[in-house]
């Protein structure tokens, strides 16, 4: 089994804690020119849109962090992710959304600023502002999705990990959440997790990497994908000149078919 991956990706992160949480053994793999919509041979092959995470599993080809976990659930149902009740199974599919879309795209926007360094001064300032409202937004709701629970399904499973790698991205950016709530304990018990701790381990590692982002930008190796969500995000936070900037300089991109 073979996962084609970035360790910063949040989409690959949760991929990497279910293979980790069923015991399964997987090699992985960072496609060349990743980053760049440039991307050949079996990886482009498999993944059209050209993006991590993608599963290679004998005869399967499997792109999509969704479509992997329940690729994963199916083909080896023990120890199972997703609950028996249909309504808590739908409770956790529509965490997994939120985080996806919303949650995701306020995180990618930071690296935006943070990393790639797109914008600066009174732009950057009122874009981490934004950011750092909607993500306290999120985290309220995602507070009350947990409740009194130690774990969104009541056990370890789909909606945990759902979250993991985006509320995490928050602590690493400093606005994780409030010390004494209970998504602050959740947190805590999370990476006590072994998958979880192996899978937090690679991306702290590869965040020490970014310090070039900005520079590898500019230089037109990166090209970054502006998908829907993202795009979005950018728009309605007061990011619209960082979008005709990158579109100027032909360093940002959009997702397949081009």
């Amino acid at each position: 089994m073979l996962l084609y991956e970035h360790p910063l990706s949040s989409y690959a992160q949760k991929v990497k804690i279910a293979l980790r949480e069923k015991g399964l053994t997987f090699d992985v793999e960072t496609p060349q020119a990743l980053g760049s919509g440039n991307s050949t041979g079996p990886f482009a092959a498999a993944s059209p849109r050209l993006e991590v995470p993608t599963l290679i599993d004998g005869e399967a080809r499997i792109f999509d962090s969704t479509i992997i976990l329940e690729y994963l659930e199916d083909s080896y149902p023990s120890p199972a992710l997703l609950p028996n009740d249909p309504l808590a199974r739908a409770e956790a599919r529509m965490i997994e959304d939120v985080c996806d879309s919303l949650y995701e795209a306020i995180n990618w926007g930071l690296s935006e600023i943070r990393w790639f360094k797109r914008a600066d001064g009174r732009l950057a300032e009122d874009l981490q502002a934004k950011a750092a409202s909607q993500t306290r937004q999120l985290l309220d709701w995602l507070d009350a999705r947990l409740g009194d629970k130690s774990w969104f399904g009541g056990a370890f499973g789909w909606a945990d990990l759902s979250v993991a790698p985006y509320l995490n991205r928050s602590v690493h950016y400093g606005i994780g959440p409030d010390e004494g709530s209970r998504l602050k304990a959740w947190h805590k018990r999370l990476c006590e997790r072994p998958s979880v701790v192996q899978t937090f381990k690679e991306f702290e590692a590869a965040t020490q990497g970014m310090s070039s982002a900005a520079e590898r930008l500019a230089s037109g190796a990166i090209r970054r994908e502006y998908r829907d969500h993202r795009l979005e995000w950018m728009m309605k936070s007061g990011g619209v000149q960082i979008v005709l900037d990158g579109l100027a300089k032909n360093n940002i991109r959009f997702t397949w078919p081009l």
